[in-house]
């Protein structure tokens, strides 16, 4: 029984790497980076602004009419961050949509909830539009020789 017990814990061990591999080779495919901090930004404008939040005897309640843009931009947020992951394809589109969001979110939802969502949107966006896909090439090949060819004493290099 107790060797039944080590067996499975390797097992584990190995579906545990297996799926970290798979994950990492995921993530490198795609702007992952980019889409964790553009819906890090969709969640704080979406939260703030229908949160009532006590600070020891003092309510704090950042409700406003502009709630339903502050919706409507974090869910735009959180969806063009599953579509940074899922279609890379949209990047660019996606990047500068998200810069705008976070930009329109300033003076819509609390100050971009409240300066966390407008400056992980900006980041995210800016990660979205700078990505680029990787190369299927991996070996590295050899620099071309950029120097001119020797011209020969004597005759014309095509100058005066």
């Amino acid at each position: 029984m107790f060797l039944q017990r080590i067996g499975r814990r390797e097992n584990v061990r190995v579906v545990a790497a297996d799926a970290r591999r798979r994950f990492r080779t995921w993530r490198g495919e795609r702007p992952f980076w980019a889409g964790l901090f553009t819906f890090a930004a969709g969640l704080p404008i979406i939260y703030f602004p229908y949160a009532r939040l006590d600070f020891g005897a003092i309510p704090l309640a950042l409700s406003t009419s502009a709630g339903a843009g502050s919706l409507i931009i974090g869910v735009l947020l959180v969806t063009l961050a599953v579509s940074l992951w899922f279609h890379r394809q949209s990047r660019v589109f996606a990047g500068i949509t998200v810069i705008l969001l976070a930009l329109i979110s300033f003076p819509v939802a609390n100050l971009g909830g409240l300066l966390v969502g407008l400056l992980s949107g900006l980041i995210g966006g800016s990660l979205a539009c700078a990505w680029i896909p990787p190369t299927g090439a991996t070996d590295a090949q050899p620099a071309a020789d950029l120097a001119s060819p020797p011209v020969p004493v004597g005759q014309d290099h095509g100058g005066k």
